[in-house]
């Protein structure tokens, strides 16, 4: 084989089939993603054992994607349910899913996960690690950690993320600057822990390079975590952040020097007037890598609406430069999610990557053009067709009690698209008074 990873190939000039793949999806050349992926800003997770997957890109000039979090945990150890959460995952179109089990048959759902799954597959070793190596936190070896992330590897995971930024001198800048809301990462955390009962440096950090060897062997890509991300507005863009990002920027270029492809992992809670500062940040502090966030949430009032804190958030990151969104259901904080939080999660997201994309893709708009045309002509099958959530768009016409098929019960004989189709077509409208609707 003339390369090992999709970047590799990409610094000879080859055109892989995955590469082929995401330039049609994406409309744009293959000139253009080997330019992009050469240099680290555009990435394509694609494990060299997942063969189920349908490659999907994620970086400068391509639509945002979204991830998808679920797995088995002591709580909710059900692997139908959360099988159920990938089905709904996969038949609405989320480009990844990251599994963050950690609890009972691990490595059994992960099997099944990766040979099911056409979407991209990523994972937090460090979730599985006490489980995996059958030990507690404090008695695992630093070599051990590696142990997980090549079984995950060997595996057929895309996408790990590793915790590599808290190393000891980072950790020292967040102890001398305090947060309301602590470390909130719990790869960070649990981090944070080991090496303070262990007084050594973080594994991930003190191994990279051991690190990045399993990774090329196997392309898997490494999303860097964000162990000192705010989880509250109130300590966004702090001392510790800033820190840490500074070393993930230093850890993407080694990296790259090794032919691994890297993503970066961002904040977190953050208030809406400085999302697109923290966008710029990374991006500049990281050298363009592709960036992956969590929200932001931009207020932390607002428990079981979180999807719509985190979606504001999110429309603003993707608008500003954010490549790649987690989705946040109505469940965060509070519990784990079911099949429908799952469901509202990922719409609330997708309509933030949207949003973003509007902004920052020429051809983006052509959707909301188009709907915008089937709506002037009241082509209600045609709206249906091109609508977010087909399924709830259909039950709420159907539902309602309209007297004209060609409009809904909000304007009834009201309706402008309606009345202004008769009017520019020389026709007179009519007006039902008993039926029209005040809220038009």
């Amino acid at each position: 084989m003339e390369y090992k990873t999709q970047m590799e190939a990409a610094k000879k000039g080859i055109v892989t089939p995955e590469m082929e793949i995401v330039a049609e999806k994406e409309g744009v050349s293959t000139d253009y993603l080997l330019e992009k992926m050469a240099i680290g800003e555009i990435v394509i997770p694609c494990n060299i054992h997942h063969k189920s997957i349908s490659p999907e890109g994620v970086g400068t000039g391509l639509r945002t994607k979204i991830n998808v979090n679920l797995g088995i945990s002591k709580d909710l150890n059900d692997m139908d349910l959360e099988m159920a959460k990938v089905d709904m995952a996969l038949s609405m179109g989320a480009e990844a899913i990251m599994d963050l089990s950690n609890y009972g048959k691990t490595q059994e759902f992960r099997e099944k996960l990766i040979e099911k799954s056409t979407a991209m597959i990523g994972t937090v070793p460090m979730y599985d690690a006490v489980g995996f190596l059958e030990k507690g936190l404090s008695f695992i070896k630093a070599e051990e950690f590696l142990d997980v992330v090549r079984n995950h590897a060997e595996n057929g995971v895309d996408f790990v993320t590793i915790h590599a930024g808290i190393n000891k001198a980072n950790a020292e800048i967040y102890l001398r600057n305090r947060r309301v809301n602590e470390i909130v990462s719990r790869g960070g955390s649990l981090l944070f822990g080991w090496m303070k009962m262990n007084d050594r440096e973080n594994p991930f950090y003190e191994y990279y390079d051991e690190l990045l060897d399993i990774c090329y062997e196997h392309d898997v890509t490494i999303s860097l975590g964000d162990s000192l991300r705010p989880g509250g507005i109130h300590d966004a863009t702090d001392p510790g952040q800033i820190a840490e990002l500074i070393t993930l920027g230093e850890l993407t270029k080694r990296a790259w020097e090794k032919n691994v492809q890297i993503m970066i992992e961002g904040p977190g809670h953050v208030p809406i007037g400085d999302i697109a500062m923290n966008m710029q940040l990374e991006k500049r502090l990281c050298h363009n890598a592709p960036f992956y966030v969590l929200g932001p949430l931009v207020t932390d009032i607002a428990p079981g609406y979180d999807h719509i804190t985190s979606a504001i958030g999110g429309a603003i990151a993707a608008a500003a430069g954010a490549d790649f969104l987690c989705y946040v259901t109505p469940a965060e904080h509070l519990r784990l999610p079911d099949v429908d939080d799952v469901r509202e999660g990922i719409i609330a997201t997708k309509i933030a990557a949207h949003a973003g994309d509007i902004h920052k893709l020429a051809h983006a708009r052509e959707w909301d053009l188009e709907m915008s045309k089937r709506r002037q002509a009241l082509d209600w099958e045609g709206m249906f067709e091109l609508a977010l959530d087909p399924v709830k768009a259909r039950r709420y016409w159907e539902e309602s009690n309209h007297s004209d098929d060609g409009t809904c019960t909000m304007c009834g004989s009201m309706c402008s698209m309606r009345n202004m189709n008769l009017i520019l077509e020389g026709k007179d409208i009519k007006i039902d008074m008993e039926e029209s609707n005040p809220f038009c």
